[in-house]
Parts: C-alpha cells; structure tokens; sequence
C-alpha cells in the first residue's frame, strides 16, 4: 500500500485494494510519483497491474478519451529508487516481460524493457486489451541489500494525453527471474495458504481456476471466456464532479492574453446577486444549479419569462435576449417584466402555466392588422398596439409543410434522419461526409431530428436562418431573402409535399371551391376569400388546359408519384388500389401545381 502518492497535474487517490486510482485534467507529459514503505531486503521483481474500472473512458486501465482510442495508456518511463539511512540510490531494472504489448500508433514496438531505456518516446502500452487487466513485471538486476522506502515515478504521454486511470504496484522476493502472469490477486492469495486451512468454497474457487487454464480444457475454456465477455454497448461520456480538494486552477490572463496568467480566480456569483448558500459545498454544479432556481435569484426567472415573451412576440420585453447586462436593452415595459417574473417564481417555474398565461392575454390576441397611425407612433410596436407578424423558424416552417401535407410523421426519439434535399447540397462536407436520403417514414420526420453537419448544415434550414451549431445562440436573427421564396416553391420537401396534396384534394369528391377552401385551411388557418377563390379555381382551369394540351407533363411535375407507382405516361388512370377509380394524373398535377403556389405565398409561414 503507498504510503504516499503524487502528480504533476492529477489527484491520485489510494483505493481500498491498495490500487491507486488518477482522475482530473490529463496531459502530455504527466508525472506519477510514488512512495512505498519498508519495503524488504532482497526484494527482487517489482509488478504493474493495470486495471479496468467503470468510472474511466473505455473502462480503462488509461485515461485517454480523444485523439487515441479510448481507456489507451503508454508508460514511456518506469524508474526506482531505495531510500535508507544511508541515502536515496538509484535501483537498476533488468529484464521485464509484460502479459501484453501493443502499440496503437506507428510501427515501431512497445514493450515494458522500453520504458527503462530512458526515452519517454518509447514504452508500454496494450491498446488492443481497452477494459481489460494486464500486468508487467520489473525484475532488479541485484535483489535489495537493505529494507528501505521504494520509490517509484512513472511517466506517461506521447502526442495526445494517456496517463494511467489505475493501477497497483507490488513486490516480491522470489528468487530467480519473475514472469508476467495474469493470475488473479485473489487466487494468489488463496495459493499462498497451506491447504487445510482453505474452505470448501475456497478450494472450489482454485479448482475453477486451474480447469480454465489447463492445456487438456482450452476449447471448452474458450467458449466459456467468450461467454463471460462484456456485451458491447454504446457509451458516451459524461461530466462527473471533480473532487472539492482538487479544483481546476483557472487564471486571470493579463491583458487576455494566455500565456500570461496572473491571478488565481475561484467560483463565485456576482456581488449584486444574491450569494451562494454554501460556497463549499462537495458538489459545486450542483450548488450553482440550485442557486440559478432559488426564489431570491431574480436573474433567472426574468430571462426566462423574456424568452417566453420573444417567442411568442416576435421580440422580448428586453431586446437583447442574449445580454441582461450593461451593455443589453433596457426592458420596454419593466413593470411587466417584473410582475411576469415574480408570478413565474410563485407558479413553481411551471413553463405550461407561463404560455398559457401569455397567450390567453389581450395582448397576445391582438389582430396584427395596423393603421396609418399606428405605423406613424409606433413603427416598430414597442408599445404593443397590435400583434406582430412573425416569420416562423427553420425547423417549423418544414414540420408545417408536412403538416399540412399530411405527411408528418409524429414518431418521437431515435436517431437523427436524413430528409432529402437538393443533389449536390452536400458536396462541401468535411471530410467528404454522404448524405444518404431517408426513406420511408424517417423521411418525413419532424425538423429536430435532422441529422446536423456544422460544416453543410441542412440546405433548407440554412435558407430559413438556422444557426450551424458552430456557437451557442440565445437569440436568431431573421432574414427576408428570394432564395427562401424559391426554397418555398421548388425545394424537395416542397414538391413532395404538393404532390401528396394534389392526390388527396383530386380524389375528395367535392367541388372545386370546397377544394380551395380545404387547402386554404390547412396551409393558412382560414378560408378562402371570394376574390381569392376567383383567381385560383382561375388558375386550377388553366393547369387543366395546359395538361390537356400537352403543354405541360404530369410526369415531370409528379416524379414521385410516378415513380412509386410506375405509371408509363401522363395520360393513363392509375392502377386502382382501394376499390374506386382514382383521379387521372393531370387532375392530380393541376392540384399539385395549386398546392405549389398556396405554400410559396408569404402568409403560409408567418404568424399573423
């Protein structure tokens, strides 16, 4: 058991199994440094087990979590000295042998002899054996004259930072050469106790044992090691709680620049806020999380009750969402705001009883119709004298397609899809990433489950002013552009979605104007006009002509539809499928086409 232990940069902690376990910032080059106790004269061999733990990426035994494989350690340098009363003395290691060696990267080799020769560049590692127990063995070239305190430094790193998450020294006086095995400490034990004193269960344990590695048993051994094996699992990594006696130093940089850091800055809040409950509490985030939801913190309640109001406003009470300080917008109505905070606080910071609070307010349900002199007082309706008109975001103005269309798929969870969009949308990717098109359902799933490159974003979300993922947003901005007119006219989603409606407004048996008026509904939230009924049964009659004049084709305009159900010409009435006829292929383009141009029109994707 070491009596005391040391990192240049980590904490080390000293398990119960005499195993020492590391856990903070990793890097490059660390340093272990080791003291043991007493240790006996002629001690001959000194043992390393690295060992699997859960709490480590890969389950270990290394601590490296990118660039390497993960759990991936290389020891580059293993050194001993003895302290005695006569002074500190170097110890000269002789041969080593190890259970395993692998090397992840180049081609040169890896073996616990390299770790003597005094470059850190060469070493020991097992990167073929991520989660799993291997052991090296150290012998000394002359056994120990004296007993002493054993010091040990190990030192890991190459170009990404591997450092050992845990492992155990041992040492033995066995005479001769001592040999890496992968024995069990608990068989070790049990064979260095005289027979009779061993338990049944004891004795059946060294019995199981020895089966297992008789040369007679390997097949059936095997086939039992391979049952025994872990099952494969994704994992992900997660934060876990430094230790409070071992916080990462953060600096000051002078002028911000960091190479120079000055003065040494440990958490807090604001002195204008209220203070931390326990600023030494075991678990800081924890703290924090409680204090950012405490009743006496007005900060919190106020940015959310103002995101709340920019959502369904168009804009906050505080302009700048994303900055309450100095340099921010003062609120336009701090009253409000601070009753809307104070209520939110009191309603337990229930976000359902917050929307429903707002929207069923007079404010909220102000016609967005404005006057002359609305305009002339309050151009930019600071004061709320009507409804804003709002654009709808990326991801909804895609799901409102579908919507309407019918052909959203509502199924939650499960992994990101890949819509289709225009060909070649994807050929900036890094990395020469391929976007392979959905099909089926996962096609039309809802716009948070689109797959996110930051490099080539979604090409419809891009148009409509999503951010790219590349920085945290509180606030996005909201552009009026022609390419979003066109994306709303002939992007892929658009078509599909026309297509789906021409075939359901042809085959309802309806006139034409309960047509108009259905798809008016669905895309706009109201009915047609009588002007505007005019001009698009106007338009339905003029699509009808030019199909069926040739001047234009319903294959072209409904490639899908003639794709999935192999339709040889424009002209041909569809295989019938439920039992009645369908609609001919130019009725169901003429309505495709009418589909087309209610989904371009401004008021389909604007709140009004």
């Amino acid at each position: 058991r070491p009596a005391t232990v040391s990192s240049s940069t980590m904490k080390l902690t000293i398990e119960s199994d005499d195993s020492i376990f590391a856990s903070g910032d990793i890097t490059k080059d660390d340093l272990y440094n080791l003291a043991f106790f007493k240790i006996p004269a002629g001690t001959t061999a000194i043992r390393l087990e690295v060992l699997p733990d859960d709490r480590l990426p890969g389950r270990g035994p290394g601590m490296a979590y990118f660039e390497g494989p993960k759990g991936d350690f290389f020891l580059g340098e293993f050194t001993a000295s003895l302290e005695t009363a006569k002074g500190l003395s170097p110890l000269k290691l002789s041969h080593t042998t190890e259970t395993c060696a692998k090397n992840n990267f180049g081609g040169q080799n890896v073996s616990a002899q390299l770790a003597l020769d005094g470059d850190p560049q060469t070493g020991w590692s097992c990167s073929d054996q991520i989660g799993e127990r291997n052991v090296a063995v150290f012998n000394l070239s002359e056994p120990l004259p004296a007993e002493g305190s054993l010091n040990i430094s190990l030192r890991f790193g190459r170009h990404y930072p591997c450092s050992l998450g845990r492992f155990r020294i041992s040492t033995t006086t066995q005479d001769g050469e001592v040999v890496a095995a992968l024995t069990p400490p608990v068989i070790e034990e049990l064979l260095l106790r005289r027979a009779e004193e061993l338990s049944p269960e004891e004795n059946h344990q060294l019995r199981q044992y020895f089966l297992m590695q008789a040369p007679e048993l390997n097949e059936q051994a095997a086939k039992i090691r391979e049952l025994q094996k872990r099952p494969s699992t994704k994992t992900t990594l997660v934060f876990r709680e430094r230790p409070v006696d071992n916080p990462r130093p953060t600096y000051w940089h002078h002028r911000g620049e960091f190479l120079q850091p000055r003065e040494l800055v440990k958490p807090n809040v604001p002195d204008f806020l209220p203070p931390l409950a326990n600023q030494a509490a075991a678990e800081p985030r924890l703290e924090f999380a409680n204090w950012l939801v405490a009743p006496e913190n007005p900060l919190t309640a106020r940015v959310q009750v103002n995101r709340a109001w920019s959502a369904f406003f168009g804009k906050g009470l505080v302009t700048t969402e994303g900055d309450f300080g100095l340099q921010g917008n003062p609120p336009s109505h701090p009253e409000l705001l601070d009753w809307l905070a104070l209520d939110f606080i009191e309603q337990g910071q229930s976000i359902k009883k917050l929307q429903r609070q707002l929207v069923m307010s007079s404010t909220y349900q102000q016609s967005s119709r404005t006057t002359e002199n609305q305009l002339k007082l309050d151009p930019q309706n600071r004061w709320l004298s009507k409804a804003n008109r709002i654009r709808l975001d990326a991801e909804q103005v895609r799901d409102l397609v579908l919507t309407a269309s019918g052909l959203l798929n509502r199924q939650q969870f499960g992994p990101p899809v890949f819509p289709p969009q225009p060909e070649g949308a994807n050929e900036t990717a890094y990395g020469g990433a391929t976007w392979n098109t959905s099909v089926g359902p996962d096609r039309f799933r809802r716009g948070i489950y689109t797959f996110l490159k930051r490099t080539t974003p979604y090409a419809m979300f891009n148009t409509f002013d999503a951010p790219s993922g590349e920085f945290c947003l509180a606030q996005r901005e909201t552009s009026n552009t022609p390419l979003q007119a066109l994306s709303l006219l002939n992007d892929t989603v658009i078509l599909e979605a026309a297509e789906a409606m021409g075939e359901q407004l042809a085959s309802t048996p309806v006139t034409d104007a309960e047509r108009i008026d259905l798809i008016f509904k669905r895309c706009l939230n109201r009915s047609a006009s009588s002007e505007e009924q005019i001009r698009v049964r106007q338009f339905v009659q003029q699509n009808r002509q030019r199909f069926a004049a040739g001047e234009l084709k319903a294959s072209t305009l409904l490639p899908n539809i003639f794709s999935r159900r192999s339709i040889p010409n424009d002209t041909e009435t569809p295989p019938v499928e439920t039992g009645k006829p369908e609609p001919r292929m130019d009725e169901v383009a003429a309505w495709a086409a009418t589909a087309r141009v209610i989904l371009n029109l401004d008021e389909t994707i604007m709140r009004n």
